[in-house]
């Protein structure tokens, strides 16, 4: 008898059904995997390079937009934008990613990392070539849409796709897991800021520098390493534990370690959710706040403090040049520490706790804002430039506990999702924590105070933010009953994700990292290193 039953059809290529780890998967090989989509969108600390070209593009006559107001700046095309016209860039697509991220984060849990990446990649990558026609074009308008909207889009799905992914195959080191890809973020500044200098000079031509030519360059590399990133992604089967590992232990070890799970739609009604929400608006702002200032702080307390015996026999304008080198080294070194805290502090917390680790960050973070002052009137600047690293550590160690922490409280079925709608909280502080810091001083400014001090009260304010932050912490507890889902809605979920489970979740990665897992962590790693030690270099010039 023929069997008139229909073969199953084969998933779709970018389902996420077609990417469920099978037998012999090392889970290793999905952290490199991460790393290749934030190092790319962690490019987005580093396009501050990209402002002061893009303000010198005219040259013939030379030309300037006066005072033309921002709506006309967008579509003109016969004279120079303005450095604030352009730098409003940075805080559209920071804003988008948080926007991105909450409506489409429930999306992405079912639809799996692959697709997610690969719309990521179009969007980033492609946002930013077309960002590049902008600038080649001279509409500012078409820069918005291309680097701002849509690369806004690329950012916040990228973020996230990779945090659901990593908790689950890292039960056992949430942190660690979530804070290799999440350290990209912070690093890719480091590797794309000198990527995109060089070929800005390398492309140059009549005094104008190569910028549209390295948005298009940028644009598609960022979408090559970003798709290879995609599709190297796999999931783990439902039920999937390390070996020698179980739950209860965990649980036993961390009280506020759920094995429970809250649903998406419910996790917006829990208090918890408000007060991580506020824990981490709160560090962000107060982070922003030091890096937004830090270079000019740095140059208008200290002076030519920073030169030492060094500028004794130099003219003015050799000093100029000397304390904006050294500031720079500040910059260099901020990119650094951010970079490494989000690994260090995340992998702490698997040790002491989220909960503990953000109230580190509190306390130690309101004592270091308090003393900056104190640094600058004493006139101490290898205090001050200490301090600030330890704060940017403690900045950036906020966004790569922070998953763990929703995991850890909200359990790990929908957690990238959770996170996409708590990254709001970013978007909200990219936008109040500049305002705060330029609006205060401002104000000091005109009211005549002089430059050594005028950022005093804007770092008490800093660590009065850190105050709110560290009692919001201290009100976290464990979900209501009432806020988890039942055994029908979990089974529901697990469906939609089409998990599946039996052997392939005992044997899914126990096998060898191989060859393959090596090549795959020095594409990744060489890079990464590269940047580090151009970040020291820029450091150097300090000290």
């Amino acid at each position: 008898m023929v069997s008139t039953t229909a073969p199953a059809a084969a998933p779709a290529l970018l389902s996420r059904e077609a990417i469920i780890a099978g037998p012999g998967y090392n889970r290793w090989l999905v952290v490199p995997a991460a790393l290749c989509i934030h190092l790319c969108i962690g490019m987005a600390y580093g396009f501050s390079v990209f402002w002061l070209p893009m303000s010198k593009l005219v040259t013939s006559p030379a030309a300037t937009c006066g005072d033309m107001g921002f709506l006309a700046m967008l579509t003109t095309s016969g004279c120079n934008w303005s450095v604030p016209a352009v730098t409003h860039i940075f805080e559209t697509f920071i804003a988008i990613l948080g926007i991105s991220a909450a409506i489409w984060g429930g999306w992405l849990e079912h639809a799996g990392p692959r697709k997610a990446g690969v719309i990521a990649a179009l969007c980033w990558g492609g946002g930013m070539m077309l960002g590049g026609l902008g600038v080649m074009w001279h509409q500012l308008w078409l820069v918005y849409l291309g680097t701002g909207v849509i690369g806004g889009v690329g950012q916040g799905l990228g973020y996230i796709t990779p945090v659901s992914t990593l908790i689950k195959w890292f039960p056992d080191r949430r942190g660690m897991a979530t804070g290799f890809a999440i350290m990209g973020y912070g690093g890719g500044a480091m590797v794309g800021a000198p990527l995109a200098v060089w070929l800005m000079k390398t492309f140059s031509a009549n005094g104008v520098q190569g910028v549209w030519e390295t948005m298009m360059i940028m644009g598609a590399l960022y979408f090559v390493v970003m798709s290879i990133g995609a599709f190297s992604f796999r999931v783990a089967p439902t039920g999937w534990m390390p070996e020698g590992w179980t739950p209860a232990q965990a649980a036993q070890a961390k009280a506020m370690i759920t094995r429970r799970h809250v649903h998406l739609q419910q996790v917006a009604k829990t208090p918890q959710f408000w007060l991580i929400w506020m824990v981490l608006c709160m560090n962000v702002t107060a982070g922003i706040g030091v890096i937004a200032m830090a270079s000019p702080m740095l140059q208008d307390v200290f002076g030519t403090k920073l030169l030492a015996n060094a500028g004794a026999g130099m003219s003015p304008d050799a000093q100029k040049a000397a304390i904006v080198a050294a500031a720079a080294g500040l910059v260099g070194l901020i990119s650094l520490f951010n970079s490494l805290g989000r690994l260090f502090w995340a992998s702490l917390s698997d040790k002491i706790g989220r909960k503990t680790t953000y109230f580190v960050f509190f306390i130690l973070g309101i004592a270091l804002y308090v003393l900056l002052p104190t640094w600058g009137h004493m006139q101490i600047p290898a205090l001050f430039v200490l301090s600030v690293c330890i704060i940017l550590t403690m900045y950036g160690g906020g966004f790569s506990t922070v998953p763990a922490y929703l995991a850890d409280i909200f359990g790990t079925q929908m957690v990238g999702a959770i996170h996409g709608r708590l990254i709001t909280a970013w978007s909200v502080a990219g936008i109040a924590g500049p305002m705060i810091i330029a609006s205060v001083r401002q104000y000091q400014l005109d009211a005549g105070v002089a430059k050594t001090l005028v950022y005093d009260r804007t770092l008490y304010i800093m660590a009065g933010l850190l105050l709110v932050g560290l009692i919001c912490n201290a009100l976290v507890k464990a979900v209501d009953e009432r806020h988890y889902m039942d055994d029908r809605t979990l089974e529901r979920e697990r469906a939609l994700q089409s998990d599946r489970s039996g052997a392939e979740a005992k044997t899914a990665a126990r096998g060898p990292f191989g060859a393959l897992g090596v090549v795959f962590w020095l594409a990744v790693g060489i890079p990464f290193l590269i940047g580090v030690w151009i970040a020291l270099a820029k450091g150097a010039a300090l000290f």
